[in-house]
C-alpha cells in the first residue's frame, strides 16, 4: 500500500536560474544550474525540463548530469528569456546513500526576472532558485 513506502526528501538539493556574464556572447544570460548543498555525492543525477502555459509548450529536454560531489553545482541548461512567460518545471532523480530520490521544481510563469535575484549558494552569483 502506498502509506507503507517509505518515500526520501530531497534536502539541500536545488535548481537554480542564474543569470550571468558570458564572454562568448559579450552579454548576461540565463542558465539553469544543479546544486548540491548536501554533505555527500549525488549519484546519477537525470534532470527533465520542461514548460507550458495551456496553449504554448516549449520541447521537453533530458540531461544526464552524472555524479556531483558534495557541495557542487553544475550548469546544464541555457534558457531564453522568451520561456519566463511559461511554467518551467525541471524533474530532478537522482541517488544518494543507495536511495533513489525524485523531486520537481517549479519556476511559475514571470517568477525569474531581473527583480527577483538574489545570491545563489555555492555559485555565488544572482539568479532565482527553486528549493
Amino acid at each position: 500500500m502506498k502509506k507503507d513506502i517509505d518515500i526520501p526528501v530531497v534536502k539541500d538539493v536545488y535548481v537554480a536560474i542564474v543569470h550571468e556574464w558570458d564572454d562568448d556572447m559579450l552579454n548576461k544570460v540565463w542558465n539553469a544550474y544543479l546544486i548540491n548543498n548536501k554533505e555527500t555525492a549525488i549519484e546519477m543525477a537525470i534532470i527533465v525540463s520542461s514548460g507550458s502555459n495551456g496553449t504554448d509548450k516549449t520541447a521537453t529536454i533530458r540531461h544526464g548530469l552524472g555524479t556531483l560531489e558534495a557541495k557542487s553545482f553544475k550548469k546544464f541548461e541555457p534558457l531564453q528569456e522568451e520561456i519566463f512567460t511559461l511554467d518551467n518545471i525541471f524533474s530532478l532523480s537522482f541517488f544518494s546513500d543507495n536511495r533513489l530520490f525524485d523531486k520537481k521544481y517549479i519556476f511559475k510563469r514571470n517568477t525569474i526576472n531581473p527583480k527577483a535575484l538574489t545570491t545563489i549558494p555555492l555559485v555565488d552569483k544572482e539568479g532565482v532558485i527553486a528549493t
